[in-house]
């Protein structure tokens, strides 16, 4: 029986990290929920399969949690064509990489989401990538004889994201659109967590129905600069400097063998701030506010 009696779905940080266990395979949207990777570093899960890009994607590896990577970008950004610690895992064999492009990995994503064992595409057809991930087939259409590509569905245990506003109730409104690949992500995953900068009333939400981009997330955090130092549409910028700054110790550690200023980068700002208020700390008022998007 339907009583009409709708169940809260605010999480803290820690409460909605502990869905997460070793082993689960774990999907990163954009723009990056920064806050949730680091409680992921910060509570030591293991041998994750992560579907992410960027920086968000080696500070996981830096942190010693990611045993397989899904990514159709490992670049570091700022003219470094690929991240220091992908780049060191990946040569050392400490990861493994499934290769992929946009398409091929929103193609496996789609066949999660609808519930079939792959989906065609035509990318990566006459290339080497069936060759370097066996996992790709190459099949003939039924319909018209053409080569393509079989994907087969790549089905994430959880999907983190990052959205501008939701209810207690896990109704989520991205400003000005979702990430590009976040839809693909919460419709494959089996479970989706939110963290967001503003919890608002169920009212607002039912008040513009046609914003609401997606509905009864499992978990949704209210985390307040939570994409640092990445950036949030319609509230902040990104942290280049800070980013420069993780990218410069990064690469000492991957190419020169000095590992003490990315331990020291962890430490501070992944393992030592108990919660996601004590990282904006450690970051800076006087930092934060200079990010303002107008």
């Amino acid at each position: 029986m339907n009583t009409g009696v709708r169940t809260s779905r605010l999480h803290t940080e820690a409460q909605a990290v502990a869905m997460l266990d070793h082993g689960m395979t774990i999907a990163i949207g954009e723009p990056t929920p920064m806050a949730l990777v680091r409680q992921v570093i910060r509570q030591q899960l293991r041998d994750l399969t992560v579907i992410a890009s960027g920086l968000a994607l080696d500070l996981l590896i830096a942190g010693g949690c990611v045993r397989k990577t899904i990514s159709y970008y490992a670049g570091g950004g700022f003219g470094v064509p690929v991240a220091p610690c992908f780049r060191r895992a990946a040569q050392r064999g400490e990861i493994e990489v499934w290769e992929c492009e946009e398409g091929i990995l929103t193609s496996g994503l789609e066949a999660a989401g609808k519930g079939l064992p792959f989906l065609p595409w035509r990318g990566g057809v006459g290339t080497s990538l069936p060759e370097i991930n066996p996992d790709l087939k190459l099949m003939c259409d039924p319909i018209n004889g053409e080569t393509l590509l079989a994907v087969p569905a790549i089905k994430p245990d959880v999907a983190l994201l990052h959205a501008s506003v939701a209810d207690v109730y896990g109704n989520v409104q991205h400003q000005g659109g979702p990430g590009w690949i976040d839809l693909f992500l919460q419709r494959a995953a089996t479970h989706c967590i939110v963290q967001v900068e503003k919890i608002v009333p169920n009212e607002a939400i039912r008040a513009a129905p046609w914003a609401t981009t997606i509905g009864r997330a499992d978990a949704v955090v209210r985390l307040p600069w939570g994409a640092h130092p990445w950036y949030s549409r319609g509230w902040y910028v990104q942290d280049s400097a800070f980013l420069a700054d993780y990218l410069a110790v990064a690469t000492a550690a991957a190419e020169r063998d000095q590992p003490a200023g990315l331990a020291e980068f962890l430490n501070r700002y992944c393992h030592e701030p108990a919660t996601h208020a004590d990282y904006l700390e450690r970051v800076g008022l006087k930092r934060l506010l200079a990010l303002h998007e107008y």
